[in-house]
């Protein structure tokens, strides 16, 4: 699972059976820079590419959610869908703590 913030939503025009009514979000993926910076402000958008998430937990643009990608994102239909990425946790709080060198 990866952590990121979501940035936008996504609405479609036309959409495949299977995905009719489903919510997509934009989400800029963390990286280590994000939990280095400790309780800095965050910027939202990072050098990662952006990515659509298939959303069934109600996220919403500056929420923090972590999400799964490849075929673990399709795993939870059946018949599986055609999805890259899928909602698994809407992230209230993250700790990090840097690992100290011996």
């Amino acid at each position: 699972m990866r952590l990121g913030t979501v940035i936008g939503r996504v609405t479609l025009s036309q959409s495949i059976e299977a995905l009719r009514g489903a919510r997509w979000l934009v989400v800029s993926p963390f990286n280590r820079q994000h939990f280095q910076q400790g309780s800095e402000p965050l910027n939202l958008i990072t050098s990662e590419p952006s990515l659509v998430v298939y959303d069934n937990l109600g996220g919403g643009v500056g929420d923090t959610i972590g999400f799964v990608e490849g075929r673990e994102a399709a795993s939870p239909f059946e018949p599986p869908i055609p999805i890259d990425a899928i909602n698994a946790a809407l992230v209230d709080e993250t700790f990090y703590t840097p690992k100290q060198d011996a």
